[in-house]
């Protein structure tokens, strides 16, 4: 992995609970905050001015310029939400751009995974246990959120352990 795992490890903890809290809404609600969007940026904001070296730091913010731009144009094209863009572009500074194949991947896995379960609770009793949540009746349309997040979280987990 390109991230150095001390630079996840200054990340990890922070950006977890983030993580967890946009699944948990976008599953409840079926909408990203926007202040979940603002905290991720803000952790990276002060935290990667410790966790990396300058010039890297630096370069990682067009990271999310590039991916907003992509992600609004998709949006307007209907195939993304607007909350599943802006959170996107959140998490592209903590992504070093030679990983983006093994985050593609992690990411694939993370869809396929979160689908799955999140439909096959929708139709058992699991469903009881948050009965109130938006994403059970939404139709076809599925809570990005909750892969989204899990992808982030389970990037910077991997990359701890890099040993780099």
């Amino acid at each position: 992995m390109f991230l150095s795992s001390t630079a996840a490890l200054w990340f990890f903890p922070l950006v977890l609970p983030i993580c967890i809290w946009v699944a948990w809404n976008d599953m409840a609600a079926m909408k990203i905050p926007n202040k979940a969007v603002v905290a991720l940026v803000v952790v990276y904001l002060i935290v990667g001015l410790i966790a990396l070296p300058l010039d890297l730091y630096a370069w990682r913010l067009v990271h999310l310029v590039v991916v907003l731009l992509a992600g609004i144009a998709i949006n307007a094209a209907g195939l993304v939400g607007a909350g599943d863009a802006k959170f996107a572009a959140a998490a592209a500074p903590f992504i070093a751009i030679g990983d983006l194949q093994l985050l593609g991947l992690i990411f694939a896995a993370n869809l396929l995974a979160g689908y799955t379960a999140h439909r096959i609770a929708k139709y058992t009793p699991l469903r009881q246990l948050a009965p109130d949540w938006e994403s059970w009746d939404r139709g076809k349309k599925f809570p990005m959120g909750l892969c989204l997040g899990g992808t982030l979280a389970i990037y910077l987990g991997l990359a701890i352990f890099n040993g780099t």
